[in-house]
């Protein structure tokens, strides 16, 4: 029996061979499709709970099984499993296209749809009701049968096309590592990095030092390293993702999405691909967001080439450098910040012991919203690095599963993000809880060489990784406490502009001294941190904050130029194009070998196609929803609760604005912000 296709709660790693999921997949995509046709052919009188309240909860299988399947692409991925992902997207692609464009089960959503008013619901069901209809009409349920077919063929190729756009990025991230046998060439580097360099040296049978394109080792690099040679060329080769001469060249990639996505939008009755987009965002048009992106440019703009001015005349003075590069930022950014601050963050990093962050992250959870996380043992997990958790209430509830996988390994992508193995729901009477996971990269626990390999130091985190770490707990805690109905509206299934806001939200009790003390103590003595250095990182928060925003926001920008303009397929050259679309924002000389579109895997293989903003959008609700803690106490109960009830736990179930309103008594102001940019 496939593994897959069993009934289990917990997802069964070490029973599923990769030969499992085509068939489970299979399998379980007809499973749905007779759940839909019993909806169809049902001969009773069309209602919400025979048609709106059903159709939510079809496909309950299909969804276990690609959630389990495409997570381990994301992090735990081979050639055989991105075969069976190149296989399998167009047969899931096809299948969503079958469901929507089924004329019949379209007649009956749409004939709940023009009843609403007379159907008593609550906000959760209406929401229900108007995302299931606008799923079906905004995703071609009214085309003509000639259209429907085109928007077919565009929805296969778009699947194709985004995975191998991540493969892309993948082998190309893979294929680099810079080989260092003289020790001077590390000049500059801590030790601990030295060490994991050392390590992964030794795991590929080399001498001397291996550094990668992994984040743990290509930060550390840029960031310490005082051979400029070397840094240019880990930049360029970072920078050179899905943009070489060879098999995993982008460019091609990245043109025929932006123009597949133009047509489909265009064929749906949209003008734009982000006007399709964000018709179901907080932010409504790509206008607004050009707007909100350009009103935000103006402010940080000015501060930015301050910063920028203030670091290349540093540069100047220390090293002699006359022209600032991007492979400089880093490490002169560094510099002048230990300088001002007298804050190293290689000297903040024993306070930061993985274990006692995660503790940390925990005990916020615990003070803010009463949960309790216990490890467990008894649940298989897909790699041996990984983390399982019991979640529970003050009332002993199971709450969640909570998975936490850290550390680098070739098989997992770059960067960090949360998931979900299944969703909360309720079910004839039953509170279905969820399972959530956290996927991180975080700089492992290295051994010592000296002239033996000495006991392990454990992995220590720099202060950036602290908010990275707490950053997805916060997306977690969204997962985790959701408490719908509905699957399609739990957790994190929220208009994108709102996901970040838990999550950014949270980044904040990093920088608060109440919560530093309990979790920032040295691994070796035990001692909490000394609060000059908290009072350091607090004012050492906004540094270079202008250059920052406007790096957040030209990535933003580009997207929009990808997503937002009418004519995409007179685009010939993605360098030249991204080179327009940078220009208001640019700081640094352009590096020719590098383009950022073709390894922009946010907007062409996740989610974030005109989206990107919403990070920046999600700030100015964070730091409005923050400024509320401020005022009541950081971990009041009262502002706590408001914020779990009206935020975490409500998942989509109403429009994000009520429910942000419902917890802050107004509407977000963007002061809060650049108060806290130093930008006002």
């Amino acid at each position: 029996m496939n593994p897959l296709l069993e009934d289990f709660n917990t997802a069964p790693f070490s029973k599923i061979y990769v030969a499992d999921y085509k068939p489970a997949v299979k399998k379980a995509i007809e499973i749905t499709k007779q759940e839909i046709e019993a909806i169809v052919a049902n001969p009773e009188k069309t209602t919400f709970q025979n048609t709106t309240e059903a159709l939510d909860f079809t496909g309950q299988k299909l969804g276990r099984i690609t959630s389990i399947f495409f997570n381990i692409n994301a992090a735990e991925t081979s050639d055989e499993i991105q075969k069976v992902a190149k296989e399998i997207s167009p047969w899931l692609s096809e299948f969503k296209n079958d469901m929507i464009l089924n004329a019949d089960l379209f007649k009956r959503v749409k004939s709940v749809y023009d009843i609403k008013n007379s159907l008593d619901l609550n906000p959760e069901q209406t929401m229900l009701l108007e995302k299931q209809y606008k799923g079906f009409s905004r995703n071609g349920a009214n085309l003509n049968n000639d259209d429907k077919d085109k928007l077919r063929k565009i929805d296969a190729q778009l699947s194709k096309l985004t995975l191998e756009f991540g493969e892309h990025v993948l082998a190309d991230g893979n294929a680099f590592e810079m080989h260092i046998t003289n020790e001077d060439d590390l000049s500059g580097l801590p030790e601990s990095v030295k060490d994991a360099a050392q390590l992964l040296a030794k795991q590929k049978e080399k001498e001397g030092w291996i550094i990668t394109l992994d984040y743990p080792s290509y930060i550390p690099f840029m960031t310490y390293a005082d051979n400029r040679e070397l840094r240019k060329k880990l930049a360029i080769a970072f920078g050179k993702k899905g943009f070489q001469e060879n098999e995993n060249n982008n460019e091609q990639v990245v043109l025929d999405i932006v123009n597949l996505r133009h047509q489909r939008a265009n064929l749906l009755g949209y003008k734009t691909h982000a006007h399709f987009v964000l018709e179901e965002r907080m932010a409504e048009t790509p206008e607004k967001v050009i707007s909100f992106s350009n009103d935000l440019l103006k402010k940080a703009k000015p501060a930015a080439e301050r910063e920028f001015a203030n670091l290349q005349n540093y540069a100047k003075k220390l090293d002699g450098i006359e022209q600032l590069q991007k492979w400089d930022s880093a490490y002169y950014s560094e510099k002048l910040k230990k300088e001002l601050f007298n804050l190293d963050q290689e000297f903040l990093k024993p306070y930061f012991q993985l274990e006692n962050v995660i503790e940390g992250a925990f005990t916020v959870a615990n003070k803010l919203f009463d949960l309790t996380f216990e490890e467990v043992f008894d649940i298989q997990k897909y790699h041996k690095d990984v983390k399982t958790y019991q979640v529970k209430n003050n009332k002993g509830e199971d709450i969640s599963i909570l998975y936490a996988d850290f550390h680098p390994r070739e098989g997992k992508r770059n960067g960090a993000w949360m998931t979900s193995y299944k969703s909360q729901q309720i079910f004839n009477g039953i509170n279905n809880r969820p399972h959530i996971s956290i996927v991180c990269n975080f700089t492992k626990p290295v051994l010592s060489f000296d002239e033996v390999p000495t006991e392990t130091q454990p992995s220590l985190l720099t202060f950036n990784e602290v908010t990275t770490l707490f950053h997805e707990f916060g997306h977690a805690l969204h997962g985790m406490l959701a408490n719908t109905t509905y699957n399609s509206l739990s957790g994190t299934s929220v208009s994108w502009d709102f996901v970040e806001l838990p999550s950014q939200v949270l980044e904040n009790w990093c920088y608060e001294k109440e919560a530093l003390e309990l979790f920032a103590k040295h691994y070796e003595t035990g001692e909490v941190i000394p609060m000059e250095y908290v009072q350091k990182i607090k004012e050492s928060a906004s540094f270079h904050e202008g250059m920052q925003t406007l790096r957040q926001l030209s990535f933003g920008l580009l997207d929009m130029a990808w997503h937002a303009g009418e004519s995409p397929e007179t685009i010939n050259s993605v360098k030249k194009f991204e080179a327009k679309a940078f220009s208001d924002t640019q700081l640094y000389p352009d590096v020719a070998e590098n383009c950022m579109s073709t390894a922009f895997s946010h907007i062409f293989q996740g989610g974030y196609s005109a989206g990107y903003y919403s990070y920046k959008w999600a700030e100015v609700l964070d730091a409005d929803a923050f400024e509320y803690f401020q005022e009541e106490g950081i971990f009041n109960k009262e502002v706590a609760t408001k914020f779990k009830e009206h935020v975490l736990s409500k998942g989509g179930t109403e429009k994000p604005m009520i429910l942000y309103k419902r917890f802050r008594g107004q509407e977000p102001k963007p002061d809060a912000l650049l108060k806290r940019a130093g930008l006002l």
